[in-house]
């Protein structure tokens, strides 16, 4: 079957083959991947209209809370405020006394200015000879009889009520009630604090669905929709009981239309009830521009599918139109025509083809007259590497010859009673020997100083008096590995330019020593002339610029290339210098790298 489609694959014509293939793995997989983009922008409009909503209802319910803490704070303020006990429970021989009592008490009025979300605060004490002056109310049996009084009566704990009782006392604002104790002459009142209705409907103003806030008995105490304040749950026809609605999202129908409701409920500290919070929104508003969207995405996507089509069909014909041309030039160069040229146009991969044909039939031609110019060309570089080699194996007879005969110079002088020569000559060929052995790899520190000892003894012995050194090297050091012949020439060029500038020498200094653990940390310093600063610079130039200095700082601008390269830019040369007191060069090492 499956060499079947294969050979029904290969007998079709190129042109056929794009168009099939670009209906299969284009055409119908753009198609299948659009009806699933649809559906999933539906659901991602869904779910973020849903997860949007839900952290508003969260957001309200935090600002709520934050609300409502304001009219509980100002009730347990007045619950243990003596001034107005005074006030409700004293019974008064006469309207002045009552009057001069209400203007000396400004216990309510404080609360409303200082917060804006309070609309008012009352009092309501069983004393008849009270009159009400819209904070302080005597209780009669018209009040006795409301539904929020007697809620209040029954419990201590706070009650949050939307009032909405007759025109002999009007709040309609949502209220907190409570009973307020005067234990000392064993009576009580009840205490109600009103929240401002344009605080509340604030907080749902800017939301993007329909939003509202109510209490237990299904009053409506703030909502997007201000018309809707006051209102019962079930005038509104939600079709369902939000009493029995339990807390979270929900979808259902709301007249005919598929919707979406979020339900959450706040209970306040010390309170007996609590608030409801509830967002809902229609399925349709939300996948609406998604579907319009989608659908005239759908409708480009097939335009220029179609147009793409009839570019495919065309490009196909030219390209095969091409490759048919090109094979017959292939044909005419596989019979031997090696004068045969392809003048097939453009610069695409068979115009480059084609282009490349031709310069291959001139390689071939190139590559028979290139042939025995080659071969001879590959026995004369045979003959070379061999003359490379007898060279370099000749090469290295000259440092054993050297060798030898400093050794022989050295027992010579020792025979002779020449110690001193015999001891620089013997230091002399112990430096040249780990020069000469010196590799790529790290060498131990004690190695190096070896090195630097034997080089100042010989200059010792070359400036007698004039040079004078000390090395104050750490014990804790000597087997740490370094980078092999970064010491010498830091001590080379403070001896040379010592000795050179001064005519009473100079005093050459090594400090070598471990610190912090990980950083060793390598001084070297001379009493010699030192530098100005303009020479200084430039010498700190030739060793960190790019170019080859053209003098004697070859070796500064080795030694810190190298340690450069090592161990990082931060661990290069340092060079401090002042003219007529000295210089000093130095650099510090990470030890474990």
């Amino acid at each position: 079957m499956i060499k079947r489609a294969i050979q029904v694959t290969n007998n079709l014509k190129l042109k056929h083959k794009l168009i099939i293939s670009y209906i299969l793995v284009v055409m119908i997989p753009v198609m299948i991947v659009g009806g699933s983009v649809v559906n999933h922008f539906r659901n991602q409009a869904m779910e973020q209209a849903i997860e949007q909503t839900t952290n508003n209802v969260e957001k309200i319910k935090s600002q709520l809370g934050n609300m409502l803490r304001i009219p509980i704070d100002v009730s347990d303020t007045l619950l243990l405020d003596e001034d107005l006990e005074k006030v409700v429970t004293t019974r008064y021989d006469s309207v002045f006394d009552l009057t001069k009592a209400y203007l000396d008490y400004d216990g309510f009025g404080r609360f409303t200015r200082v917060y804006r979300e309070i609309a008012g605060v009352r009092f309501y004490y069983d004393n008849p000879t009270l009159i009400n002056n819209m904070e302080l109310y005597p209780i009669d049996e018209d009040i006795k009889a409301t539904d929020w009084y007697q809620q209040a009566t029954k419990t201590k704990q706070l009650n949050w009520i939307y009032i909405d009782d007759n025109d002999q006392f009007p709040v309609k604002k949502l209220s907190l009630v409570r009973k307020m104790l005067f234990p000392e002459i064993n009576t009580s009142g009840v205490l109600m604090v009103s929240l401002d209705q344009v605080e509340l409907n604030r907080m749902v103003s800017q939301e993007e669905f329909e939003t509202l806030i109510a209490d237990d008995q299904g009053y409506v105490v703030a909502s997007k929709n201000t018309a809707l304040v006051g209102q019962t749950l079930d005038s509104l026809d939600f079709g369902v009981d939000l009493n029995q609605l339990s807390n979270g999202g929900h979808e259902m129908d709301i007249n005919g239309e598929p919707s979406y409701m979020v339900v959450d409920e706040l209970i306040p500290d010390s309170s007996s009830n609590g608030l409801k919070i509830v967002s809902v929104f229609t399925t349709e508003s939300i996948v609406k521009d998604a579907n319009r969207v989608s659908v005239f995405g759908l409708g480009i996507i097939l335009l220029v599918l179609l147009i793409a089509l009839l570019f495919v069909y065309i490009v196909s014909f030219l390209t095969t139109n091409r490759l048919l041309r090109l094979s017959r030039h292939l044909n005419r160069l596989a019979l031997g025509d090696l004068n045969v040229v392809s003048r097939i146009d453009g610069n695409d991969e068979i115009g480059q083809l084609s282009r490349q044909f031709n310069y291959m039939v001139e390689s071939i031609n190139r590559l028979m007259q290139q042939v025995v110019e080659k071969t001879e060309q590959n026995n004369t570089l045979e003959l070379a590497q061999r003359e490379i080699k007898l060279k370099m194996m000749a090469s290295q007879i000259n440092p054993h010859f050297l060798f030898n005969a400093l050794e022989s110079i050295r027992m010579n002088a020792s025979m002779k009673g020449e110690k001193e020569i015999a001891n620089i000559v013997r230091l002399l060929g112990r430096l040249m020997r780990k020069n000469l052995e010196v590799g790529r790899e790290n060498a131990p520190l004690k190695e190096e100083i070896e090195m630097v000892h034997s080089y100042l003894e010989i200059q010792k012995f070359r400036y007698e008096d004039r040079l004078r050194y000390e090395l104050n090297i750490d014990p804790q050091a000597v087997d740490i590995r370094i980078l092999p012949l970064i010491i010498q020439p830091l001590v080379e060029n403070a001896v040379i330019h010592g000795v050179e500038d001064k005519e009473d020498g100079v005093e050459v200094s090594l400090e070598i020593r471990l610190v912090k653990e990980n950083l060793l940390e390598i001084k070297v310093r001379d009493n010699g002339l030192g530098m100005t600063p303009q020479r200084l610079a430039e010498v700190l130039n030739n060793i960190s610029g790019p170019d080859e200095p053209a003098n004697n700082r070859i070796g500064l601008r080795n030694v810190h290339q190298r340690l450069v390269l090592s161990y990082g830019e931060e661990h290069g040369l340092n060079i401090v210098s002042e003219y007529g007191k000295g210089t000093e060069i130095g650099f510090a090492i990470p030890v474990n790298v």
